[in-house]
């Protein structure tokens, strides 16, 4: 539990003095719950458990949010192809938590976006009946859909929907071409910055007492008996050959939230002769970032493709484009796109825009594996976005399945089950409580003006930092002020600024460039030179928090370019196994015998 006399920012802080107190509270300790995960459905896990007064710990192999939790369409949404599917359940289930995020728990990095869904145009007279029944079918979809959310969707915190004419519609997007087009219905969603609601979660669990630590990934279960009592850990930041390196973390109850893992989770019981029944199939998700003037339009659009839909979503000075929906069997930690996913994508997105996108155009690309609970469908899009918790071994929990949105549902079902073999243990109280940075959001906002005037910064800035850190913009505040030179603009990416490296080093956990780089900030996939002209002046920033002496930012900034590079070569392979071969051409940061001091070859560790 967290000391009353500490804030809950101060409690929140991952700093490496954090880091360091938490690896040996995991060596001495027995917690009640020790979650294996850092996505986003680990980092609920933790928070929920943490909530409920037991004693908690979250290791992460790599970074938070480093696999599918930060690649995703950055959207918080209801599902609404889900409602074709008469999967009403998940619906309701994702509009709920759409609306509390929004509202309640998460509203400085939950916000409302607008979406066209644009109605084909037909042939004249001939094809006004079709025109008619395609609106009238759409727009009881998207009724539906706001009727869900208004009922079901605690504080919606989303505008209703609209329909628009032709005229209307290429008034709102004049990118549309206007034969394509007869016109649109304009509905509402919800975006999020997936890796800081992620990296907020943990923070959060940390503030309620959690033990929190990333790059410590696990690699064996503890068992007595029948019954699993801890998992044993590697620190991936300890030195090379360091005794203390591997260690065994006691536990009542193991929660495996491992996503696109799970399989390897299951492997650990081999040898035991138990076959857990649960099977995770990756689905490769593939995006691409264009600057916001290469369309001209003020809202997302959402079409319909043969196998599934395509978002074209407004990213700040940006334009998301996916996704696909394609098995992947081959590297989980480093899924690659390939040129034929990028230009899968830019035919489908071209079929509707008047100014045909190439790949000239692209800004960034980046690819995640939905992790879906495995059946019997051809295509993955037909797999379910359902989660499911299973105990196969007494001690041990696995959750898999499910969806970004309804991470906090997935997170409160496997705790509850952790309860009842705990007992006496009060029930989930997340639906109330606000993440870091939500409390006083809205005050603060309206104040932006006064608060920028007294820190001495543009309102533009204290805008900025207020939708990336809510109230704990303060924070990064109070750095500018004992240090006015970390105001100025990050070199490479001036829409951001030097203070927030510096905190992203000194609270949030962050130990590597790629952690800024990729997912405390976006400058990875929002920049052409995939924050190359930013790497060596990050390094300096986060080597003065973490104590990095010239030789180790060299190597962080040298690893950055070849995983940069790597990532280009794949983007040019024509199929997956190319791709995948040329992304492996980079190491991973983590487990990187040079950066930790030794001569041999870097470590080839997986990630959970």
């Amino acid at each position: 539990m967290r000391d009353p006399n500490v804030s809950r920012s101060v409690a929140g802080r991952l700093s490496p003095e954090r880091r360091a107190t938490d690896l040996r509270r995991l060596r001495a300790e027995r917690f009640d719950v020790l979650v294996i995960g850092g996505g986003v459905t680990g980092a609920g896990a933790a928070l929920d458990a943490a909530s409920r007064g037991l004693k908690v710990a979250l290791v992460e192999a790599r970074d938070f949010a480093a696999g599918t939790s930060s690649r995703s369409s950055k959207l918080i949404h209801g599902g609404l192809r889900y409602l074709e599917q008469l999967e009403f359940h998940l619906v309701h289930e994702a509009l709920t938590e759409r609306g509390l995020l929004a509202t309640r728990l998460a509203p400085h990095l939950v916000r409302p976006v607008p979406f066209l869904v644009p109605l084909p145009a037909g042939r004249g007279l001939r094809d006004l009946p079709a025109r008619i029944l395609r609106r009238s079918y759409y727009g009881t979809g998207v009724a539906a859909y706001d009727v869900f959310a208004g009922i079901f969707g605690t504080g919606r915190g989303m505008p209703l929907h609209r329909h628009l004419t032709r005229e209307a519609t290429r008034r709102v997007f004049p990118s549309l071409r206007a034969d394509a087009v007869a016109g649109a219905i304009r509905y509402y969603d919800g975006q999020v910055d997936d890796a800081r609601l992620v990296v907020t979660l943990a923070r959060t669990a940390a503030s309620l007492g959690a033990t929190v630590v990333s790059s410590a990934r696990a690699v064996g279960l503890i068992r007595q008996a029948r019954e699993v009592t801890g998992v044993r850990v590697r620190d991936l930041e300890a030195p090379a050959g360091s005794p203390d390196a591997e260690f065994e973390v006691r536990a009542r109850t193991v929660i495996a939230a491992t996503g696109v893992w799970t399989d390897d989770m299951s492997r650990m019981l081999n040898d035991v002769g138990l076959r857990p029944g649960l099977r995770v199939r990756a689905s490769k998700g593939v995006h691409l970032v264009v600057p916001r003037s290469a369309i001209t339009g003020e809202t997302g659009l959402i079409l319909r493709t043969a196998t599934s839909v395509l978002f074209v979503i407004p990213w700040g000075g940006h334009w998301i484009i996916g996704t696909t929906d394609t098995d992947w069997h081959l590297d989980r930690s480093h899924p690659a796109a390939s040129a034929r996913d990028i230009d899968y994508l830019l035919k489908q997105v071209n079929t509707v825009l008047d100014r045909p996108l190439t790949t000239a155009d692209i800004e960034g690309v980046y690819a995640g594996l939905r992790p879906l609970l495995a059946g019997e469908a051809d295509s993955t899009s037909k797999l379910s976005r359902e989660h499911a918790v299973i105990e196969p071994m007494l001690g041990l929990l696995l959750v898999a399945g499910g969806k970004y949105t309804t991470y906090r549902v997935m997170a409160t079902d496997v705790v509850d089950r952790a309860a009842r073999r705990l007992g006496g243990v009060r029930a989930s109280r997340t639906a109330d409580l606000p993440l870091l940075g939500a409390d006083g959001y809205a005050a603060m906002w309206r104040d932006r003006a006064d608060l920028a005037r007294r820190h001495g910064v543009p309102v533009g800035v204290v805008e900025h930092l207020l939708e990336r850190y809510g109230t704990l913009t303060l924070d990064v505040l109070a750095l500018i002020d004992a240090d006015p030179l970390l105001a100025s603009p990050l070199a490479g990416a001036p829409e951001y600024l030097a203070a927030e490296v510096t905190y992203a080093a000194r609270a949030e956990g962050a130990l590597h460039l790629e952690d800024v780089l990729t997912r405390r900030t976006r400058i990875s996939i929002e920049t052409t030179h995939r924050g190359l002209e930013s790497a060596e002046h990050t390094a300096e920033l986060m080597g003065a928090v973490l104590g990095w002496d010239a030789a180790r930012r060299a190597r962080e900034v040298e690893h950055y370019r070849a995983r940069v590079e790597a990532e280009r070569q794949s983007q040019r392979m024509p199929d997956d196994v190319a791709a995948d071969a040329a992304r492996l051409g980079a190491p991973d940061v983590r487990g990187y015998a040079a950066d930790r001091g030794g001569d041999g070859d870097p470590a080839t560790l997986p990630s959970t």
